[in-house]
This record gives C-alpha cells, structure tokens and sequence, in this order.
C-alpha cells in the first residue's frame, strides 16, 4: 500500500472493511432464516399479484367492450328516433349529431360568462357588477387599478358633478332614520336608506331566508318578506320586516282568498313586522300574478302560504276587488286601520295620467287618506320568473319612473306626505346614489342581495335546481348554503353600500346622501355631450 495516495488508501480500506462486515453477517443463522422465509413470501405475493393484475385486466376488458357495446346500441337506438320523427328538421336530417346544438344551448349559458364575454357585456348584471358585489359581501372593498374599465361615453351614463371643496371625513353626517307613517298609530323610523327586496320564502330557500334575516339585523336594514306569507325565518334572524301583501293574499287569506282580518291582525302583533305593502305590480311581471312551481310548494311553504301542497301556486294578475283608485285607497286603508302601521303599494309605472288622478282623489279626501309610501320597481325584470314579453317590454324603466311619480306628487303637494320607495337593477352605489338623487327616499335591492348570498346570475331560479341553494329546495343543492357565513356577506354588502354612497355625497360637496340631488349628476347624451339631470327633469314646484 506504499505506493497509494490518502484518498485510494482510504477506498481500500473502506472496501476491505464493508467486505469482511457483510460476510460476518451472511454467516448468521438469523438472517438465514429470514433471508429464506422473505424469499418464499416475495414469491407467494408475486404470484397474488401476478393473479390479481389478470382478473383485474380480464374485468376491465369486459367492462370496456360492455360500454363500448352499450354506447353503440345507445347511438342505433337514438340515430333510429331521429330519423323517423319529423318534428325537429335538424335531429331528422342529422340524426344524433343534431342533439349537440341543444345541449351546447344549455351549457353555453354557463361557460359564455367564464370564457366569451367581456366584463361589462352581460345582462341583466354583467361580470363587473357581480365582481362589485361579490367584493363588498367579502368585506374586500371595491378599490380598482389602472382607471376605469366603464366606456362612460354611451348615452344614459351617470356622470356625478365632484364639487372642488368635498367634505371632510370628520364633517360627514351618518344617514339619518326615514320615518314613515307620521300619522299612523305606530309610525315607523327606519335606519338605513338601502334595504332587501320582496323576495319570497318559496321563491328562496329556508337557509337564503336565514341568512337574510340575520343579515338585515346586523346591517340595520329592513327585509322584505314577498308576497308568500311570513315565515319563522323571517322572524328568526330579529330585523326589521315589511310584510307584503300580494293578490293572493298569502298568509292573510282565508278559504275563498280574500282578506282574513284575523290573519292579517296577527301578523300586525309582531313588533318585527313595521309596515305593509300591497304589491300591485312587480318589475319581472306587471299585469300578472306570481308563480311558484309547484316542485317548490312544499309542506312548510303550503302552510305559510294557506294553499295546498305540491301544487303549482299563480296568483291572479291583480286584486279581484281593486278595479279602480278609488278601490284602491279604500283597500290601503282598512290595512292601515287594521294593522295600526304604516301602508303604501309597490307597482310598475307604464301608463302614468291615472297617477294626477290618484292624487286628485287623495286631495278630495283628505292627506290622510294617502299611503304611506310608493314603492316603485323598474320594468326590465326581477328575481322572479315571468313570460319574457313582459319582462323585456313592458314598463318603464326606473330611470324614467321615479323622477317621473316624483314630479307628479311635488306637483300635488303630497311629495312630503308620501314617502318613495326605488327599485330594479340599482344594486351598485353608482345607481343607489343616483336613485336618491332623482328623488328617492329609501332603495329596495333583491338580486343585489341575492349576489351576496353567492348568486352566480345561473338564471335557473324557476326550476328548483339553482346551483347556489338561494332558489331551490333541493337539500343536496342547500347545504353549500351556510347561513351563519352568509348572513355576514349580506351585512358586509349592506353596509359597503352605505359607505361607498356617502363618499360620492362628500365627493359631490354634501354632508349625506339624502342631501344629493338632480343637479348633482349629469348624463351623457346621444352627441357625446352631458346635460345636467335637473335640465331634463326640472324640478316642479307644487
């Protein structure tokens, strides 16, 4: 070993030494045995397996040629229908393959918004609007980079006028309470200026109405029961509620539909329920009655509503014993009387001369004698399902609407005695804050809020399979539906709606939003050109 260098001595050695420990180990008995007994259980388990991998291939070779057979014969079965019927051109001439166009209809609806459309292409709400509500039910904010993706040149943009001076953070004023009924024996002072929507139980789930509910407590927002009777989950959550009374009178109905005043004075003793609102008319449907399918009349909903079980539930296009103002203020009145809280109507605007006739008859029979408010829905569809040629033209949009009835009751002396109520699509603080400023006094969203419940816009509400669990009664399909982690969304959203509109008030020069009006907002023109909004609606003197 004279002759190695430090490093080949060091292999050597190290060889030597790893030879003569591996021969002191074969020599053991023990590791002889175990050497032996591991070598027969390697080849039983190789035979196990050897065995198992050709039963397996054997099954799935069976299984695939099974398939393959079933799926030929499918295809023979389904290619022989579509060649003999007649009634579906395409199917007939290309037999199977025409079933394709069908099925990517469907679909397309589900991928367009992923992958094909823009982020402010879609209707009724597109993507960024849905990314708006989506971030403030997270609490997130709604701050954006790089400028507005908003093409703010179409005519009908909202442009508000930002004053040189805004006002200070510190000199901002919270939004004050809206009293309603100051005459009524039990007035109502609501908290908040943006509120949730007629939406029924029935039309939405137990958990959506949960999450409502305990929502609207937190955010000190009022919830709208809809027009399918008061639940206990309405109650459950301990928020303010507007009870509404639709034409058929669910859950104040008695057998033959009409009014039960016991019925309706019990639902008055809940201290919770603050006012009542006969619903005329609604966005989605003007001149006809709710649907419910009857997949979702189930046992609960039938006993809230007074209606039988498992059977499709349409109420009558308007009430049976309203046919005139008149009947009208009459029927407004025996609630109020009855209920000893505050009343008003909720309806679309499309033929607008009978409202100076309203007010005339109003003003022949005293102030008095007025609802307590209006609530006004826009006519381009809502949460609930309807024929499309009423939900894509019949009547007028909110943007014409509510300046409109405000005008009309300035003009009769009766804008302070009534208070207005807007509604349909204003689910932004863009819209809610131009919704004040045309004259509004409080705002009503349903799908806004149904966003925050985690609303992917689906539009499959009226089949009772809606993927989010807010419009099913499906249980699978409601138990991604947590009401605990929603009801803070439908918080969240509610109050970043009323934060992000007192910004644009201070940013317009005014302390709160009630403040905002006409002249603060311009709107662009056909011409590129804004005009200021109280030029195109001239505020009325009375």
């Amino acid at each position: 070993m004279n002759g190695l260098s430090p490093p080949a001595l060091l292999r050597h050695t190290s060889h030597h030494l790893f030879y003569a420990i591996g021969a002191i180990v074969n020599q053991s008995p023990i590791v002889s045995v175990l050497t032996q007994t591991l070598a027969k259980g390697s080849h039983s388990m190789i035979d196990h397996i050897s065995a198992y991998s050709q039963n397996a291939i054997t099954f799935l070779s069976a299984l695939f040629i099974f398939a393959v057979g079933t799926g030929l014969l499918f295809v023979a079965i389904v290619f022989t229908i579509d060649s003999l019927q007649h009634k579906d051109a395409i199917r007939h001439n290309y037999p199977v393959v025409g079933r394709l166009r069908h099925i990517f209809t469907h679909f397309g609806v589900f991928f367009r918004q992923y992958f094909f459309s823009a982020d402010r292409e879609e209707m009724p709400f597109n993507r960024e609007q849905r990314n708006w509500v989506y971030r403030a039910a997270r609490g997130d904010g709604s701050a954006i980079a790089f400028g507005s993706t908003r093409d703010l040149r179409p005519a009908g943009t909202v442009i508000f006028l930002n004053c040189p001076f805004p006002i200070l953070d510190e000199d901002s004023v919270a939004p004050g309470p809206i009293l309603f009924g100051s005459n009524c024996p039990n007035p109502y002072s609501a908290g908040a200026f943006y509120n949730i929507s007629a939406m029924s139980y029935g039309a939405i789930s137990k958990p959506a109405v949960q999450a409502l509910s305990h929502g609207a407590a937190r955010a000190g927002c009022w919830l709208n029961t809809g027009e399918g009777g008061l639940s206990p989950w309405h109650l459950e959550g301990g928020s303010d509620l507007i009870f509404q009374i639709g034409t058929a009178m669910y859950g104040v109905r008695d057998e033959n539909g009409d009014l039960d005043v016991d019925k309706l004075t019990e639902i008055a003793a809940h201290s919770q329920v603050k006012m009542f609102e006969i619903k005329l008319a609604q966005g989605a449907k003007p001149g006809k009655g709710g649907i419910l399918p009857a997949a979702k009349v189930t046992d609960e909903i039938a006993k809230v509503r007074g209606i039988p079980v498992g059977k499709a539930s349409i109420s009558p296009n308007r009430f049976p014993n309203i046919d005139n103002i008149g009947e009208l203020l009459d029927f407004i009145e025996r609630v109020r009387r009855i209920t000893g809280k505050p009343t008003g109507f909720k309806t679309v605007i499309g033929a607008y001369g009978w409202i100076d006739e309203f007010c005339q008859e109003i003003g022949r029979r005293g102030p008095n004698a007025a609802p307590d408010f209006i609530t006004i829905d826009g006519g381009d569809g809502g949460s609930g399902a309807a024929p499309a040629s009423l939900m894509d033209n019949v009547g007028l949009q909110i943007q014409e609407a509510l300046p409109l009835v405000d005008d009309r009751l300035t003009q009769h002396g009766l804008r302070d005695r009534i208070k207005l109520i807007a509604a349909g699509k204003l689910i932004t603080s863009t819209e809610v804050a131009w919704a004040l400023a045309a004259g509004a006094d409080a705002i009503n969203s349903a799908r806004g809020f149904m966003l925050s419940l985690g609303c992917i816009q689906a539009m499959r509400c009226n089949t009772n399979k809606c993927p989010t669990g807010v419009a099913t009664h499906n249980p699978r399909l409601q138990g991604g539906l947590d009401p605990s982690d929603k009801a803070t969304k439908v918080e969240n959203y509610a109050k970043t709606m009323v934060k992000e509109v007192c910004t644009i008030a201070q940013s317009c020069g005014v302390t709160q939003p009630s403040k905002l009006k006409r002249h603060h907002c311009h709107i662009v023109m056909a011409n590129g050109r804004t005009k200021s909004f109280a030029e195109i609606y001239p505020n009325p003197t009375s």
